[in-house]
């Protein structure tokens, strides 16, 4: 059986620590405005991207470039400058969408691997054979190709086949959209997304015979008509493994927070992890995916077919939130710093890395215990670093808080929305 790895995004350097932290084998990411990730991509410069990369591999661990822009004309000899920086920098990948881009990075950089974008819209063997003429060793296959067509395709081009398992969906064909660029000039395939899609919209019906305007309404705020659902296959990563097709599972992270990359590379590690020790358990992975803010989840089109979906769009709302809030991340293990609200005697569940262990405590700063299967801490003292004493903490306060005792760096405290 192939042991896909987890693919996870890092739109800055705490991220991409935090993705590995929490069981990525692999991290994709940005430098600028040549890949999709440049909204996100801000906090990385050269010099911090090739710290990145250098973390990364001393981790034992792999980092994929994001090249998968539409570059125009006037941007190529920026673009061949682009691609020999990072070249010496010796990442582990291109991702590209682009045949042009593909030929350059080839010619510039014959020693890097190609890995085609889902951008380029792979849906069957022919395709990905002559990709793989071209010199591709992996395929993030389009979005919407469905788990019988990838085992087809694998089974007729032996070629590396990754997939995304969860994030935001595009209501767009493989994220082909021009409503961005028509409505505030940010053009989504250069990497500048302004997510029109999620705004609400009201709509009108007009009768050119005389004129007349109705205007058309699901309720008095209008409808998010263009708002798809978020993507989430952990409960059929058992069936998707058993197919032995997919290579890589890929977890889409454009201007997702610190959590987010936490709980989702976390999660689709664990269930990875289950299938191979024969103790899958879907309710225990749903359970940690709804803790996340979301727009309503779907299962996409890699496990049905689209003519069968029918739950694809949330016209409501473009936004959900999930069953817990976070209050605080633990960057060093021995201070926290607020993400939400921190007061006194008040349990908050901690969330760390898969396979660390938790020390109970009980002292002059706090208490950390364990119950039904989870830990948690309480405060009694909220002392900042700098020895102040304060009787709660909001998010804003910059001040790094004291922990009772150390625990895994990049742990999260977290309280379930009641």
């Amino acid at each position: 059986m192939i042991i896909p790895e987890i693919v996870a995004p890092a739109g800055n350097f705490t991220k991409l620590k935090i993705a590995l932290a929490y069981g990525a084998d692999a991290i994709y990411a940005g430098v600028n405005n040549f890949s999709l990730r440049s909204r996100t991509a801000k906090e990385f410069n050269y010099e911090t991207f090739e710290e990145a990369v250098k973390y990364t591999h001393d981790k034992d661990k792999k980092i994929y470039v994001t090249l998968n822009g539409f570059h125009l004309s006037g941007q190529v000899e920026g673009l061949k400058r682009h691609i020999l920086k990072l070249r010496d920098m010796k990442p582990d990948a291109f991702i590209i969408a682009s045949v042009g881009a593909m030929k350059l990075a080839s010619e510039l950089a014959p020693e890097i691997p190609l890995h085609i974008s889902t951008q380029a819209n792979v849906l069957n063997y022919l395709d990905a054979q002559v990709y793989k003429n071209m010199g591709a060793k992996r395929i993030v296959i389009a979005r919407e190709l469905g788990l019988k067509d990838a085992k087809i395709l694998k089974e007729n081009c032996d070629i590396e086949l990754e997939a995304f398992v969860h994030g935001s969906m595009c209501f767009a064909y493989s994220g082909r959209c021009l409503i961005s660029s028509v409505q505030s000039g940010r053009m989504s395939n250069r990497g500048s997304c302004a997510n029109d899609c999620r705004f609400n919209y009201e709509l009108y019906a007009k009768n050119p015979e005389n004129n007349t305007l109705f205007r058309l309404e699901e309720d008095e705020n209008g409808t998010h008509i263009f708002n798809s659902k978020d993507l989430n296959l952990c409960s059929y990563i058992e069936k998707i493994m058993q197919e032995n097709c997919i290579s890589a599972f890929k977890i889409e992270g454009r201007t997702k927070s610190e959590y987010y990359v936490a709980l989702t590379t976390r999660t689709y590690k664990m269930a990875v992890n289950d299938v191979l020790e024969g103790k899958f358990d879907s309710n225990k992975y749903e359970k940690e995916i709804y803790t996340l803010k979301n727009r309503g989840f779907t299962d996409g089109y890699l496990v049905s077919r689209p003519l069968e979906k029918i739950d694809t769009q949330n016209h409501y709302s473009s936004i959900e939130e999930g069953t817990h809030q976070v209050h605080a991340i633990v960057e060093d293990g021995e201070h926290f710093k607020c993400k939400g609200k921190i007061v006194l005697d008040t349990p908050y569940e901690i969330l760390t890395p898969l396979g660390e262990k938790i020390e109970s405590c009980d002292n002059e700063i706090g208490k950390i215990y364990k119950k039904q299967d989870k830990y948690f801490i309480e405060f009694k003292k909220l002392t900042t670093k700098n020895n102040k004493e304060l009787t709660e903490i909001h998010s804003g306060n910059e001040n790094k808080v004291k922990m009772p005792i150390k625990i895994s760096a990049f742990s999260f405290l977290r309280k379930e929305v009641l």
